[in-house]
């Protein structure tokens, strides 16, 4: 017999759920009875990350091949560059790779990216990719004033309205704050948001949106991403210093949720980025990955708004499946 264990802590004033699906996660039920939905993220930064000449008080330190770097309140030639070979080269190496396996991507797009390459843009759209607003600019946003962000929200969103004919489904900042989930929610129409790692299913929030002078609370979905299951361990001391190692660990993360798909479907997010997975002696695991899912059977390789409206249908939001959030 199970004991029965109490706690005196009251559970329903932290601002945190640790609990989640727990040892009974629902049926995520994915399209032909895959045992997997497999989802690749493409974000495209270059042209949005910290720059004196994006008017930011110093430079980019962050996810480049230059480890280490200190932050220079002048332009980093080095820095720049780096980002540069994303959008001058590797995007355009990654596109392909998919476009031969004929395979759908999300991509997390800045809208100030999106504004500067507007031919990668289409590119993105020709080839059927989902793009899923990445916030207006590839900065940290965790001591923004809230009014601040929200207005970085609100011109994204019109960026890509412009562009598109209509704003993403999704949003993921990544480098987000306190107030980004109450902000993206009050925007509207966004669908999901991806700013979470915390785990292999959707779930639902009740999140607080203020309208005027009232606060309500609505049902949000969020799509977890993933940290690990990331090209950025490239860039990251200690990572992966060739393809083999991110090829094998991507190979065991599928292989084991693969086989607890048979009785307990999940999902495997694969984050990359256009100047990282990008180079000549990257790609070479993506394209191994990809040939070694594509062999297996019951395997939904997907975009983000696909998982969306998926979970929408089947796992609408209800009272006992949306914990709160504060």
């Amino acid at each position: 017999m199970t004991q029965k264990i109490t706690s005196d802590f009251d559970q329903s004033t932290y601002p945190r759920d640790l609990k989640g699906y727990a040892d009974n996660p629902p049926k995520a039920n994915w399209p032909g009875g895959a045992k997997i939905a497999v989802q690749f993220v493409l974000n495209i930064e270059e042209g949005a990350e910290n720059s004196v000449i994006h008017g930011d008080g110093q430079s980019e330190r962050f996810l480049s091949d230059i480890l280490g770097t200190p932050e220079f309140n002048n332009r980093h030639q080095s820095i720049e560059s780096a980002f540069e070979y994303g959008s001058r080269v590797g995007v355009w190496r990654v596109l392909d790779v998919f476009k031969e396996y004929g395979l759908p991507i999300t991509t997390f797009t800045c809208a100030a990216a999106a504004e500067k390459t507007p031919h990668i843009i289409e590119r993105v759209l020709e080839d059927g990719h989902e793009i899923a607003s990445h916030g207006l600019r590839w900065i940290t946003y965790q001591y923004m004033y809230r009014e601040t962000e929200r207005e970085h929200i609100r011109c994204a969103t019109k960026i890509f309205e412009r562009m598109l004919g209509g704003q993403p489904l999704g949003w993921y900042t990544g480098r987000d704050s306190p107030n980004t989930r109450e902000l993206v929610a009050e925007q509207g129409g966004y669908i999901y948001d991806s700013d979470s790692y915390g785990d292999e299913l959707p779930y639902w929030l009740d999140v607080k949106v203020q309208e005027g002078n009232t606060i309500t609370r609505k049902p949000h979905l969020v799509i977890p991403y993933s940290l690990e299951t990331n090209d950025m361990r490239f860039s990251s001391s200690p990572g992966f210093t060739h393809a083999e190692p991110f090829y094998q660990y991507l190979k065991d993360s599928f292989d084991t949720l693969y086989e607890e798909g048979a009785h307990t479907p999940k999902m495997l997010t694969i984050g990359l980025h256009c100047r990282i997975i990008g180079r000549a002696g990257r790609i070479k695991a993506l394209k191994q990955f990809l040939q070694y899912i594509t062999s297996k059977p019951d395997v939904w390789i997907c975009r983000r708004d696909d998982i969306a409206k998926h979970w929408y249908d089947n796992h609408p939001a209800t009272p006992d499946n949306t914990a709160n959030w504060m």
